[in-house]
C-alpha cells in the first residue's frame, strides 16, 4: 500500500496509499474539519456572511456580448435573452456583497468580522466573492471537487480558498460560522443548501438566530408556493417568518445590517 518510491516500513500517515484507502476515511473526513478550523483560526475568521446562488449566472457585459453575437451569427438567441435577464443579480450579488464588505470594516469593534463566504464557483458565488474584494475585504471559498461547472474563482482570497471532497463536510463549514445567509437564484444544489438550513432552524437544531434573505422575488415566486405549502399544510403559516424575501439590495442590505446588529453584536434596535 505504500508508494514504490517510498522506504518501508513506512510511518502510517506518510502511507498515501493506506490514506486513499477506504479504512482512512474517517481520517479523511476528520481532515476536512480540522484543515479549515486551523486556517479560521489563523486569520481570525469567527463570522460569515454566505452567499448561496447559481453557478451559470454570468456578469452582464458577458451576457450582453453573448446576445449581441448570438443576434449577428444566428445562435441561441432565446438561451441569450435568458441569460442576460438572470445577469441582473450577478451584479446585485456583486453590489451586496461590497457593501456589507464595506459595513463590516467600518463597525467599531475591530475584532468582529463579517466575512463574504461562497461555495468557491462561477456565477453567484463569484459575483459574492468579487464584491467582497473590490472592497478591499478577505473572502472565502469553499468549493468542491464535481464532474462539472465547478472551479475556483479568480476573486477568492488566497489563503482562504478550500478544496473539499465531502458535501457534508462542506456543508457544516457553511453553516457553523454563518451570521447571515442570503439565497440568490439557483438550481438544485441551492436548492439543497437552502431546504437543509431551514429544516435545521424550524426543528431548532441550529441554535442560533441569524437573518436568512431569499433574493429574487420573481424568480422564487415562479419555482417554489410557499403559500401552497401552507394551504396543503405541510408547513406552518409562521414557518414563512423564518426567512426574509426582497428583490432589492437596499432592501436586502438594510435588513441584514440591522439583523446583524442585534443578533451577532447584541446592539438594542440595530443602531451603533
Amino acid at each position: 500500500m505504500s508508494d514504490e518510491h517510498t522506504p518501508w516500513p513506512v510511518k502510517a500517515y506518510l502511507n498515501h496509499g493506506f490514506l486513499k484507502s477506504r479504512d482512512a476515511r474517517p481520517l479523511r473526513i476528520l481532515s476536512e474539519y480540522l484543515e479549515p478550523e486551523a486556517r479560521f483560526e489563523d486569520l481570525r475568521v469567527s463570522d460569515t456572511i454566505v452567499f448561496f446562488g447559481s453557478s451559470r449566472v454570468v456578469p452582464r457585459e458577458e451576457a450582453t456580448a453573448a446576445l449581441e453575437a448570438a443576434r449577428k451569427h444566428g445562435g441561441d438567441v432565446e438561451g441569450a435573452e435568458r441569460k442576460l435577464n438572470m445577469a441582473r443579480y450577478y451584479e446585485e450579488a456583486r453590489e451586496l456583497a461590497g457593501r456589507l464588505t464595506a459595513w463590516s470594516k467600518g463597525l467599531p469593534d475591530r475584532r468582529r468580522r463579517f466575512v463574504v463566504c461562497t461555495g468557491g464557483g462561477p456565477g453567484i458565488m463569484e459575483a459574492a466573492n468579487r464584491g467582497a474584494s473590490e472592497d478591499k475585504g478577505i473572502n472565502i471559498g469553499l468549493n468542491i471537487t464535481i464532474p462539472l461547472e465547478q472551479h475556483n474563482n479568480r476573486y477568492i482570497t488566497r489563503e482562504l480558498a478550500f478544496e473539499f471532497h465531502y458535501f457534508f463536510m462542506r456543508k457544516f463549514w457553511f453553516v457553523y460560522l454563518a451570521k447571515a445567509l442570503v439565497i440568490f437564484p439557483g438550481g438544485f444544489g441551492t436548492l439543497d443548501e437552502f431546504f437543509e438550513i431551514m429544516t435545521l432552524v424550524q426543528t431548532r437544531k441550529l441554535g442560533k438566530r441569524m437573518p436568512i434573505v431569499l433574493y429574487g422575488s420573481s424568480y422564487w415566486n415562479d419555482v417554489i408556493d410557499f403559500d401552497a405549502m401552507v394551504r396543503y399544510g405541510t408547513i406552518d403559516a409562521a414557518d414563512l417568518n423564518l426567512f426574509y424575501r426582497t428583490d432589492a439590495v437596499d432592501d436586502a442590505f438594510a435588513y441584514i445590517t440591522k439583523e446583524l446588529l442585534e443578533t451577532a453584536l447584541h446592539v438594542p434596535g440595530g443602531g451603533l
